[in-house]
Formats: C-alpha cells, sequence, structure tokens
C-alpha cells in the first residue's frame, strides 16, 4: 500500500516509539520514503507527547 502526504493513517504498532501504538496520525512525507529512513514512513500529529516517528508500511492502516 501507498500512502501521500495528509493520509490519516491508524499506527497498528511502531517499532520506532511502541506509545504511538493504537493511536491515529497524519502522513508527513511529500514522496515515498527511501534509504535515509529506511523505508519508513513519517507519521506526525500523533499527540502533543509523542514526536513524529518512523514507520513500516505494514505498521500503518489507512483511515
Amino acid at each position: 500500500m501507498s500512502f501521500k502526504a495528509g493520509d490519516k493513517v491508524r499506527i497498528v504498532s511502531c517499532a520506532d516509539d511502541p506509545r504511538a501504538a493504537g493511536k491515529t496520525g497524519r502522513i508527513v512525507d511529500e514522496v515515498p520514503p527511501g534509504p535515509l529512513t529506511d523505508g519508513r514512513w513519517t507519521v506526525g500529529g500523533i499527540s502533543l507527547l509523542i514526536a513524529p516517528v518512523l514507520c513500516s508500511t505494514g505498521e500503518l492502516q489507512k483511515l
């Protein structure tokens, strides 16, 4: 599955920050992720206490 900037997603699990699991956020990336992020998407807007996280496609569910 591919995402685009602004897509609302549910974080099913997150190796980057387990506190983000079960929460929702928005995809930040304007282009598909590459080697710099190890193929993971940047998800922001999760909560005031959780900074943007990097999640693989399998860890996200489009809403």
